[in-house]
């Protein structure tokens, strides 16, 4: 710590504080010259300081019309040191939650009502995901690699474990064949060296591909990502509408995927405040994103109107191949906009609730009928 305090005085703060004049970020909007001169000199106990906090942000000036975080975690500490400067960029992503509020979780299917009855012929398939970090290790933009092969065995051996529909296969991503990546490949379950300078700028593409893997089961419909992004992500998805067999088979797989690291002494991060502890500020809470790829051409053909739309529904839409894609063929990635301050089966029954009306508004629209009587208010 001493270390690090000499060499920032070296300094002044007018000389050190990042230019961000052309930034569109939450990092920019929050950080001031002095919260800046407040916190420069500080670390977590890993060493983890604020100009790594922010060094994404500085790097990625973000798009005018595109709200990026600019700010990612080192570790679990991050959001306390720093809490500063994170409790209001938490509190403008996540709209209005502030650091006396405490997160709410509840994963149970048997909660959600419908979700088993969208129309197959818009909704073309099903996900449901969230990210999870294994207490006790750095985050992605700091472990170290000792680290990173640490969290990789413990969740490999965790994984090996499951049985009956959730038996698989891990597969590190050094160590695959050439026949077993070209599977991932057509099974779109691989994922590639990071190349956003949000992720590379941030640390994660460090020691590639070194302690990173992807485990399915054999029916694949159930996927843990193993130090991508974070530390594990935890995927459940299948073809068409059927959201609700989708959340029950995360559920489920999730609660035993966590009893079993919990059986070899380990525990997954989580408060009370900010629920599940994550990479990234945008996925606190409960790091979860449930959504359907949606065929809806005719809203489609008005991309503000739809926005708008989706803002009401506190949805999101990405492209045909996920972040900054086009819609091919009317196709969007629809998911739900929250993560912090709302349990797992609201925002679950938000997408579908939303999803339902967008069918109806498409149905009407083809039909040539205004859809101006659905819309929310």
């Amino acid at each position: 710590m001493s270390e690090i305090k000499a060499a920032y005085k070296k300094f002044s703060t007018d000389n050190d504080f990042p230019d961000l004049s052309q930034h569109n970020n939450y990092m920019a909007k929050v950080l001031t010259k002095d919260l800046y001169r407040k916190l420069r000199d500080k670390a977590t106990k890993n060493g983890f300081t604020l100009d790594d906090v922010i060094q994404t942000g500085v790097d990625s000036p973000g798009h005018p019309f595109i709200m990026t975080v600019g700010c990612v975690a080192g570790d679990e500490e991050s959001y306390e040191v720093f809490a500063d400067f994170l409790d209001p960029v938490i509190e403008l992503r996540h709209k209005g939650f502030k650091k006396t509020d405490k997160h709410k979780t509840d994963i149970n299917p048997d909660n959600l009502k419908g979700g088993d009855d969208l129309d197959s012929n818009y909704v073309l398939s099903s996900r449901v995901r969230t990210g999870r970090s294994i207490r006790g290790f750095c985050l992605p933009p700091h472990c170290s690699r000792a680290e990173r092969r640490s969290v990789e065995k413990i969740t490999a051996d965790a994984l090996s474990k499951l049985d009956g529909e959730l038996k698989g296969k891990y597969y590190p991503l050094n160590k695959m064949t050439d026949e077993e990546q070209e599977q991932l490949i057509n099974d779109h379950f691989l994922f590639d060296k990071p190349v956003s300078p949000l992720l590379t700028c941030a640390g994660m593409a460090r020691d590639w591909p070194d302690g990173r893997g992807i485990w399915h089961n054999e029916n694949k419909n159930f996927l843990v990502w193993v130090n991508e992004e974070d530390h594990t992500r935890v995927i459940s998805m299948q073809k068409g509408g059927n959201i609700r067999e989708v959340f029950t088979r995360f559920f489920n797989g999730l609660n035993k995927v966590e009893g079993l690291i919990k059986d070899a002494g380990y525990e997954f991060m989580w408060n009370e405040h900010l629920g599940f502890v994550l990479t990234c500020p945008s996925n606190l809470g409960t790091g979860l994103r449930a959504g359907v790829h949606l065929k809806i051409p005719m809203l489609g053909k008005d991309e503000k109107k739809l926005d708008s739309i989706l803002e009401k529904l506190r949805l999101q839409k990405r492209g045909t191949g996920g972040v900054d894609t086009a819609s091919v063929g009317g196709i969007y990635d629809i998911s739900n906009a929250d993560r912090l301050g709302f349990s797992e089966v609201e925002l679950v029954q938000a997408m579908v609730d939303g999803v339902g009306l967008l069918i109806k508004m498409e149905k009407k629209l083809e039909k040539g009928e205004s859809i101006d009587d659905l819309i929310p208010k």
